[in-house]
């Protein structure tokens, strides 16, 4: 039970139509989509972070400090009830919530929270609370730190982060185990506190790995902050926009999509060894990131500019996206009522998916088609943007490529995974 609980789903579905129809029909569509903005977007139409119209009722609410602290502690005290329960109950997920909620509740909700509302950890991260809690106990100026983070350090605390997580979910020999959840919660908690007591409140925005995983599915939502700082409903390709490019952020990005991928294909496996699973880890993430720069690279000598990967990593994120959702998203449904039925008494027997399988597929099928014309329209109005009309449309080829590639093989993956 406790390695299918920590991956994302269980034996794969049946498509609503032939695999290979799926497949050609999701190449296709990228490649139309690929055609159709070539022709129909001849220059940019972003605005990024001065895009939207305010939405008064939204900011009112995020920015009452009332509000705002009452979701802190709430979510504080949800952190602390799943600590107390992974060290106190029964190291058994038929019997304990603690890995329902880790698992299902924040690792998949969190995303989907974010891709609704923005990057809502920031607001109720409870390490950050802590944080500042122990900094107004100690004197007001404590949060600022001692030293501000470097900034060749980036997002890539943040990537060791969310590997150390990946890695304890889909290599870990005992992934549901609460010693495993207790080590890895206190861990990190050590670090990052340490970290933040170094460097300040700022520590979280790029080293926390969660607060990063928030931002870069935030980064698709309707609801963000306008660069005056008002909070706005927009485009979801307009906050998609708004992402800058740091160190790490590419890294980021590619495990995320990685880590689904090795995800689906290990559920037709166990792993021989620790080992053995670290190794298929690192080799996604490192064959993802290499298939990216490369194409990137090959962009680039297109358009005759050096290096052009940190500026399109933001395309990626409609794909991460879209796998998240085809992998993740009855996980939700189905841990979140588990845990609740183990939290508060019930039939734990009456819990199961209330999705139909054809349902189910068909979603996956969409959620990664529509990631992927999503990453095709943020690649070309940034291409129209940074490069020279006539090199423009050539110097997206190598980035389309990818994106078709990438869909055949999400797409493939449905049927195994």
């Amino acid at each position: 039970m406790g390695r299918i609980l920590a991956h994302g789903t269980g034996p794969g579905h049946d498509l609503p139509i032939p695999l290979f129809y799926a497949v050609a029909g999701g190449a296709l569509a990228v490649f139309a989509s690929f055609l159709a903005v070539g022709l129909l977007w001849p220059e940019s139409r972003l605005r990024g972070a001065v895009a939207g119209r305010p939405a008064a009722v939204v900011g009112l609410i995020v920015d009452t400090p009332a509000i705002r602290w009452a979701l802190r502690l709430v979510v504080l005290a949800g952190a602390v009830y799943v600590v107390i329960a992974a060290a106190t109950g029964p190291d058994d997920p038929h019997e304990n919530p603690a890995a329902g909620y880790v698992y299902g509740v924040f690792w998949v909700g969190l995303p989907a929270a974010s891709l609704l509302l923005g990057a809502v950890w920031r607001v109720v991260n409870p390490l950050r609370t802590v944080h500042e809690v122990g900094c107004r106990a100690v004197r007001n100026d404590a949060c600022a730190g001692w030293y501000s983070p470097p900034a060749w350090l980036g997002y890539w605390p943040a990537a060791a982060g969310l590997f150390a997580f990946v890695w304890m979910e889909l290599v870990s020999p005992e992934p549901a185990s609460t010693k495993t959840l207790l080590w890895f919660i206190g861990t990190y908690a050590l670090v990052q506190l340490t970290a933040a007591a170094v460097f300040g409140l700022r520590w979280f925005d790029r080293g926390d790995a969660f607060e990063a995983y928030s931002e870069v599915f935030g980064r698709l939502a309707p609801l963000g902050r306008r660069r005056d700082g008002v909070i706005v409903v927009r485009n979801p390709l307009n906050s998609l926009d708004t992402v800058v490019a740091a160190p790490g952020l590419v890294a980021v990005v590619c495990l995320l999509l990685a880590s689904t991928a090795f995800d689906s294909l290990t559920l037709t496996r166990e792993a021989s060894s620790v080992a053995a699973g670290t190794l298929g880890l690192l080799a996604a993430v490192a064959i993802t990131a290499a298939l990216y720069l490369g194409c990137a690279a090959v962009a680039g000598a297109i358009v005759g500019q050096r290096d052009v990967s940190a500026g399109f990593v933001h395309s990626l994120i409609p794909i991460a996206a879209g796998y998240l959702i085809a992998h993740y998203f009855t996980v939700l449904v189905e841990e979140t009522e588990r845990a609740v039925v183990l939290t508060f008494g019930g039939n734990l027997m009456a819990a199961g998916s209330p999705f139909a399988p054809e349902l189910v597929a068909a979603v996956q099928v969409l959620a990664i088609v529509t990631g992927h014309v999503l990453g095709v329209i943020a690649a070309h109005d940034r291409a129209v943007r940074l490069f020279e009309p006539r090199t423009a449309i050539s110097g997206q080829i190598p980035l389309m490529v990818l994106m078709v590639i990438v869909t055949i093989s999400g797409l493939s993956l449905l049927a195994v995974g």
